[in-house]
This record gives C-alpha cells, sequence and structure tokens, in this order.
C-alpha cells in the first residue's frame, strides 16, 4: 500500500521552486550549492503548506527535465530531504512528503479559556465574540413565551423543531435555492454537524480531502474519527481554490467527502467566486464525492462593496452532491449552540437516524431562540452588530500588526473572524510558546494543517480592538524578538523554521 495520498507533477513543482527562490536572499548570503537549494526549496514549500503532506514527488528524471538540472543534482536533494526527515522513500512506490518527528508541535489547542482564568492575558486562541446584546436575551425571552407547547412533549426531535426546519428552508428558497423542510436537519452547532455527517460518510480508515490550511478543530474531529486525511493546497499565495489540484486529488485519491469552508475561509478568510465554486461542485460530482460545505462565516461580509457569490449548494439545489453545514454560531454567538445541515431528503433521513446513537436531538429552547430571531428580523439586527464589531476589530488588528511587526505578511480578508499570518520565517509554535509567557495566547499555523505544516504561520482573530488590539500586536512583536534571539530557549540560536 502506496503511504502517498496526492501527487505533484514535475512541472508544478518546479513552478513553486522558481517562485520560492526568487525571493530576495539577506546579505552576505553565501550561494548554496545546487542540490542544498533545491531540498530548502522543498522544505520551505512543504513547512508553508504549497506542497502538502504525504504528497508524491515526481521521479528525479521529471524533475531533473523540468528545472533543466542533472539528475545527480535532484538525487543528492531528495536524499537531504530524506535524512532530515522530510521525505519518505520507498521502492517501487516513489518518494513522498514528510515533516519530522521532532519538528516543533503547537503549544496548545483551540478551545478557549475558561474568562475567569485569564487575567492579564489576551486569548487570541479562538474565533469568538460575545453576545449582540440586546437580541441574546430578547430572543431567550420570545423563546420562554414559545416553551409551554413542547414542555408537554418528550422533547426529542432528533431532525430539529419543524417551525424552526421550515424556517431555515424557507431562508434557502429566498435566496433562490428551492428547499424542503426535509431537506433540513438541526444539529447541536457546525461541529455536532460534522460530525454526524462522518460517522455516515467516512467510517475508520475512509479518506477525506481538505483544504491545507484549514480549520483546526473540524481537522481534529476528522482525526478522532479515524479518517485518513488528504490535504489539497490552496492556490499559490493562499488566494483561493486550485481547481486542477482538487479535480487531481478528488481523482486519484478517491476521497468519500471533501470539506470545504468557501466563504470566508476559516483560517485565511479567502472568499471563493462562482466559477471556483461551480467547479469544485462539478470536481466532487464527477469524481463520486460527497463535497461539504462549511457555512458558518457565510453571513459575516465586513467590506460592503464587495460582492456575495451565490451558496455552493445553488450549483447542486437537491443536494445529491453538496451537504451544506450552517450555524449560529460565528454570526451570532458561541454560546447558541445551533446547526444545521442541508442536504437531499434522504441522506437527511440518514443522519436522523444515525443520531439516535449520539445526542438525540438538540435543545428545544435554543431552537426556539434562534426561530424567534430569524422570524422577526432580530437575526438580521444581530448580525449587523456583529460585522460592525468584527470590521472594527479586523481594522485596529490590522493596523496594529503592521505597525509593531512590519516584516509579517497578510492579505486583508473582505469578511469572516480571522487573519492567516506569515511571520517572517519564525516558528509559529514558537511564537505560541513563548507568546503565552508574554501574555498573549495565539494559535501557530500547524493546527490548521495536516501533519506539521505551516509552522511559519499563526492565526489573529478578529476578538479584540482599540487598545487590547495595540497591546496585542505589543506583545506579539516581544514575542517576536525573543524568538528570532534565541532568548526564549536560553541560547543563541534563532528559532525560525528555516535554516
Amino acid at each position: 500500500m502506496t503511504q502517498w495520498t496526492s501527487a505533484v507533477g514535475a512541472a508544478q513543482l518546479a513552478r513553486q521552486l522558481s517562485s520560492q527562490q526568487s525571493r530576495p536572499a539577506g546579505p552576505g548570503t553565501r550561494k548554496p550549492p545546487a542540490y542544498r537549494a533545491l531540498a530548502d526549496g522543498i522544505r520551505v514549500l512543504v513547512l508553508e503548506g504549497r506542497v502538502p503532506v504525504a504528497a508524491r514527488l515526481p521521479a528525479e528524471r521529471e524533475l531533473a527535465v523540468a528545472l533543466a538540472v542533472s539528475r545527480t543534482t535532484v538525487a543528492a536533494a531528495y536524499e537531504a530531504l530524506r535524512t532530515e526527515g522530510f521525505l519518505e522513500s520507498r521502492r517501487g512506490a516513489g518518494s513522498w512528503t514528510a515533516v519530522p518527528a521532532g519538528n516543533p508541535l503547537p503549544a496548545r489547542g483551540l478551545e478557549p479559556l475558561p474568562p475567569e482564568t485569564l487575567g492579564s492575558m489576551i486569548d487570541l486562541g479562538t474565533a469568538a465574540l460575545p453576545a449582540p446584546e440586546p437580541w441574546l436575551t430578547r430572543s431567550v425571552q420570545g423563546a420562554l413565551e414559545e416553551l409551554a407547547p413542547y414542555a408537554h412533549t418528550h422533547g426529542d426531535y432528533p431532525a430539529g423543531l419543524p417551525a424552526l426546519r421550515q424556517r431555515l428552508a424557507d431562508r434557502y428558497t429566498e435566496q433562490g435555492i428551492p428547499t424542503m423542510p426535509e431537506q433540513i436537519m438541526v444539529t447541536t452547532g457546525a461541529m455536532g454537524a460534522m460530525d454526524a455527517i462522518c460517522h455516515l460518510f467516512a467510517g475508520r480508515g475512509e479518506r477525506i480531502a481538505v483544504e491545507s490550511p484549514s480549520y483546526a478543530n473540524i481537522l481534529q474531529l476528522m482525526r478522532e474519527a479515524g479518517a485518513r486525511l488528504v490535504p489539497v493546497a490552496m492556490a499559490d499565495g493562499l488566494s483561493g481554490w486550485d481547481l486542477p489540484r482538487w479535480r487531481q486529488v478528488l481523482r486519484d485519491a478517491a476521497p468519500r467527502i471533501a470539506y470545504v469552508v468557501a466563504d470566508f475561509h476559516n483560517p485565511t478568510g479567502a472568499l471563493a467566486d462562482e466559477d471556483q465554486r461551480r467547479g469544485l461542485v462539478d470536481a466532487a460530482r464527477s469524481a463520486g464525492t460527497v463535497l461539504v460545505v462549511d457555512e458558518t462565516m457565510s453571513e459575516l461580509l465586513l467590506d460592503e462593496e464587495t460582492e456575495m457569490p451565490r451558496p455552493v449548494c445553488a450549483f447542486d439545489p437537491a443536494g445529491s452532491t453538496v451537504l451544506t453545514v450552517g450555524s449560529a454560531s460565528k454570526a451570532f454567538w458561541a454560546g447558541m449552540r445551533i446547526g444545521w445541515v442541508r442536504a437531499a431528503p434522504d441522506v437527511i433521513r440518514s443522519l436522523v437516524s444515525a443520531r439516535a446513537y449520539a445526542d438525540l436531538g438538540t435543545p428545544v429552547l435554543e431552537q426556539l431562540a434562534v426561530n424567534w430571531l430569524m422570524s422577526t428580523g432580530g437575526w438580521e439586527e444581530a448580525v449587523g452588530i456583529r460585522r460592525a464589531q468584527a470590521r472594527e476589530n479586523r481594522d485596529a488588528l490590522v493596523g496594529a500588526v503592521r505597525r509593531e511587526l512590519p516584516d509579517w505578511e497578510f492579505d486583508v480578508p473582505h469578511g469572516g473572524l480571522t487573519l492567516w499570518v506569515r511571520t517572517g520565517g519564525l516558528s509559529g509554535s514558537r511564537l505560541a510558546e513563548v507568546g503565552e509567557r508574554v501574555g498573549v495566547r495565539v494559535p501557530s499555523g500547524p493546527r490548521f494543517g495536516v501533519d506539521g505544516a505551516f509552522e511559519g504561520y499563526v492565526r489573529l482573530p478578529f476578538t479584540v480592538g482599540g487598545r487590547v488590539a495595540d497591546e496585542a500586536a505589543q506583545r506579539l512583536a516581544a514575542a517576536a524578538r525573543l524568538v528570532e534571539t534565541g532568548a526564549s530557549t536560553g541560547t543563541d540560536a534563532p528559532r525560525t523554521f528555516v535554516a
């Protein structure tokens, strides 16, 4: 059995290496031998996630031709990568990318710290904002007024309250995607939806194609379900979805399901255009892969001049290929654990049947609260508050990071809640570790990759603004100085992720 899950062609790798090696060298830097430059280029591509871990590399002869170098140079580079743990090979199976077992691991997960334990710590670990009052209180009061009839029942609604299923179906219909309530299942948050989907479609050992990078908690959920993750690198610059790569991976790896965040992608903030959405659906349909689309960020458009494309399910309205996951957690409040799945009626029935062995149903009171919001116009008002708060925080954080850390690179997203930051060659894992010592908690890039990729990144959420954003950036800058000088480890060696 081969160990690789996707493949990188010689021409594609040559293009990526050309882009990588075009970056200017520092003053006084000596030009390395050709094989060393090639090995370093491939290693950085792996660590940045531009070449996925477990991707099959081209044969030595093919890559030599594409790069116009000798086969000996490629062979020496591959051997150097094997020695360093960035390449594994087996006769007859080829060579595939890897990350060394000793590569620095992230300091902590994405679980939020309890508010009472924060103290002076600035927590940038989770992308969640306080509730948009007064709408949380009003929605709960409205739910209580509607609760009495449900209190006389057993309270278990595995598919969700009929009223909320109808309301969610109507919202899709209003977007031009005819939807019946039979196509909706209400879940306990988006994580509950993904857990049900993984258990139904992707048993232990099944392959799941995921964006690289992707949402850390979903990746962990899939790992714990026993799935084999197949990373698909984002387009160069992490600016969008590389459709040729997706078609190749879906064709070659034949994953049972694929998971994408097309609306203000978590963590990069990228927004898939209509051509990319149509292409993803077509590729999944051709490969017989179920495309799971996470829409939890879809309502968080922060720049009004940006035109939102149609939802991905518009290109598969029957829901036979596309399963859509939505949630109230990002658009409204993380404490409102209401999510949903839109799919074909037979898929919904299967999900509901399987749910009997999990949580039986979603809390009635919270369903009533979300239904009240969506029925009264309160949802739009609350989401408007959320957008304004996220926009203000985004602008404050972007300004603070640019001022305190001018070497860090990022694209400012038009929506969502996250900023994906390239840390100028510093180890994101070391920054996360040292950051906690100086009072700022930040998740490192490898949390969002598969098997250690994205060591040179951190994710910054739009959860703080004003003076707190300024202070957070100042603490990150202090952590960066400690990592860069090696003071964080008690040595003089810089703690960068590239040699």
